[in-house]
């Protein structure tokens, strides 16, 4: 997970714990370039597109145009609702995109579904 929001990565460990999966995170694009940089890569990232020290739809680009981040899903935590933005994300490379504040239960759900899915085909 990708979020400087110290509560938001709480909760989502709290919630993706009780599904029996293992949250990472990292508070700015930095921490995460140093997590990603060491193996296994993730099953899923969670990215937030509004970071500190860039932008979130940059860093996907970034991580899109590496070939070993390929099989790894993106799910976008976002509170920017604009329609263009969202394309915009899903341009970059996300595979959904959930809006802040949103309901638990849904959060779980695309995880749970993008993980038994895959990598959604572009269009």
């Amino acid at each position: 997970m990708i979020d400087d929001d110290p509560e938001l990565q709480h909760l989502v460990r709290i919630l993706l714990s009780r599904n029996n999966m293992e949250v990472i995170a990292a508070a700015n694009v930095a921490a995460a370039v140093k997590l990603l940089a060491t193996p296994p890569l993730p099953d899923l990232i969670l990215l937030d597109l509004m970071l500190p020290d860039q932008n979130g739809i940059s860093f996907l680009r970034q991580m899109r145009a590496r070939s070993m981040f390929d099989g790894v899903p993106v799910i976008v935590l976002s509170a920017l609702v604009d329609p263009q933005q969202i394309r915009e994300a899903l341009d970059a490379g996300a595979d959904r995109y959930l809006t802040k504040p949103y309901i638990a239960n849904n959060l779980v759900s695309y995880v749970l579904d993008v993980l038994s899915s895959g990598r959604r085909q572009p269009s």
